[in-house]
């Protein structure tokens, strides 16, 4: 479906935004998100790792395609889903001609400030947020390059600025798609489709776990979902982090997974089977903040669960074979 709709064209360009991007766009991309709880970090401007996972959980969540892309139909579903987020002015007003000024709220703001940040005419944070710092730092920019200073952001004040900033870091001429050089090694592609996978990370040492959580958790998922789609075992893998994140439960992968009468595994001995790749691949996808379950801390199968207890849990959705509560 292409975004042809005019209000959605206001909000975002027709450009695809992926890892490596910077600029007005992935702004307002971590601002919608944020709205919505997918995105936790700060908003910068920055598509990074936490960016990628928050867009990868947006597209699950929705029945996406799950690549980490945005691209048109992640763009229109996001503007649906966001209609109520306060922005005035937008990423696309730089190629729509439109004036942006005092009050203006959104990813054309965002890159204003960081180009005239990256000429010294802008002393504040880059917040988004066209106020009256913003509004000054546009003023002086105009007088120094010899334009009309009203303190507004139409076309030629935009080229202009654009001209003078050619090595600003940010986007340079096409959206916010200009790519940095992508950090290496990279996490693997996870949607459940069959695709390519670069070289993970060693991203648990982040997280504080140590060789033996990593591997302990594997030997988890594999004892406990191998045989399930590749989806289902992230959100095995999920379920221990969100108990370990938990005060309810311990706090080490191991605590968690040895806690008596905790996992069906742990029980028949199928925690020390030898676990394969997949299940490793699970773990590491679920440390970089893949969460199918969507914050679940109980699963079962509910053709061989034989306590009642945990019929009686807030059912949040069906993976494969198993059902994810809290």
């Amino acid at each position: 479906m292409a975004l042809t709709n005019v209000q959605t064209e206001e909000t975002f360009s027709k450009s695809v935004i992926k890892r490596g991007a910077v600029g007005g766009e992935v702004w307002e991309l971590q601002g919608r998100l944020q709205h919505l709880g997918y995105f936790k970090g700060k908003i910068d401007g920055k598509f990074g790792w936490q960016t990628y996972w928050s867009v990868r959980n947006f597209q699950y969540r929705f029945g996406m395609k799950v690549d980490g892309v945005v691209g048109p139909k992640t763009k229109l579903k996001l503007w649906q889903a966001t209609k109520n987020w306060p922005t005035k002015g937008t990423a696309a007003a730089k190629s729509s001609g439109k004036v942006t000024k005092r009050g203006a709220v959104g990813g054309e703001v965002w890159e204003i400030q960081g180009r005239l940040k990256f000429l010294g005419f802008f002393k504040g944070k880059i917040d988004g947020r066209y106020g009256p710092t913003t509004q000054t730092a546009v003023r002086n920019f105009q007088r120094q390059f010899g334009m009309k200073a009203d303190g507004t952001v139409g076309p030629q004040t935009r080229s202009k600025l654009r001209t003078a900033t050619k090595n600003w870091k940010g986007t340079t001429g096409g959206g916010a798609t200009a790519q940095r050089p992508a950090p290496a090694p990279a996490p693997r592609q996870t949607a459940p489709a069959p695709q390519a996978r670069a070289t993970a990370a060693p991203s648990y040492k982040a997280h504080g776990m140590s060789d033996n959580d990593l591997r302990i958790m594997a030997n988890a998922v594999y004892g406990e979902a191998r045989g399930e789609p590749y989806v289902g075992q992230v959100a095995v893998a999920a379920v221990v982090l969100n108990r370990v994140k938990s005060a309810t439960f311990p706090n080490t992968p191991s605590g968690v997974i040895f806690e008596p009468r905790a996992f069906t595994a742990v029980a028949d001995g199928q925690i020390w089977l030898t676990p394969n790749e997949t299940a490793r691949r699970a773990v590491q996808d679920a440390l970089n903040g893949w969460d199918p379950s969507a914050g679940a801390t109980y699963y079962f199968n509910p053709d061989t669960a034989t306590s009642g207890w945990i019929w009686t849990r807030p059912q949040i959705k069906k993976i494969g074979k198993h059902i994810f509560c809290n």
